[in-house]
């Protein structure tokens, strides 16, 4: 039995547990027809208050990050190094701008469409365990920054599946070293022993 996550999900107020939630969900797309799916395998929590590895850390409002500020249950998409287009749930409430960045799945839907995005010959962790692989395999784009996560085009769906405490490996975020103390919060989250997670 599978099920749409609903708003309430996303307007919870505590992003870190948000986070640690994901993991085992189903992130799906579909474009132009085209159905593509993938377990989510690995997160990262920012909060928007006292957390300086996030881009709307106390109070910054910029034109990329607005979207941050809206109500939880839209996606915060942006360009990382100007190549990689990167995908964020975005959490609580409107002006708290918490989100969670989802860096690796495991396909399961639309698996051939993955391959061709990505010009690739294998299903294999290359294929989506990275924030930057994921998005150019499930075909999402800034294009798409502010989406609903509760429409027809972008959405998460609860298979049932989900980790105890002790099954969810708790490390510190990637590439976040310019936030001093707060680079060492153990806030990026993926299932013990997964080959589904993205590389250092």
């Amino acid at each position: 039995m599978t099920s749409k996550l609903p708003l309430s999900f996303y307007k919870q107020d505590n992003v870190v547990t948000i986070a640690q939630q994901l993991v085992g969900k189903v992130l799906c797309t579909q474009f132009d027809g085209t159905l593509t799916s993938g377990v989510i395998t690995e997160t990262e929590a920012y909060c928007g208050r006292g957390d300086k590895a996030c881009h709307a850390n106390d109070g910054t409002r910029t034109s990329r990050t607005e979207t941050m500020y809206q109500d939880g249950g839209i996606a915060y998409i942006y360009l990382c190094y100007g190549i990689h287009h990167l995908f964020n749930v975005v959490t609580n409430i409107q002006d708290k701008a918490d989100a969670v960045l989802v860096r690796a799945i495991e396909p399961l839907e639309g698996q051939s469409t993955m391959l061709k995005r990505r010009n690739s010959e294998k299903v294999t962790p290359s294929l989506t365990a990275g924030p930057g692989r994921l998005t150019q395999a499930l075909g999402i784009t800034t294009d798409f920054d502010a989406t609903s996560l509760t429409g027809d085009t972008i959405w998460i769906k609860d298979r049932g599946n989900s980790f105890s405490s002790n099954g969810l490996a708790k490390t510190q975020r990637v590439g976040v070293d310019y936030a001093g103390e707060d680079a060492k919060l153990p806030w990026r989250f993926y299932p013990r022993g997964s080959e589904w997670v993205s590389q250092k």
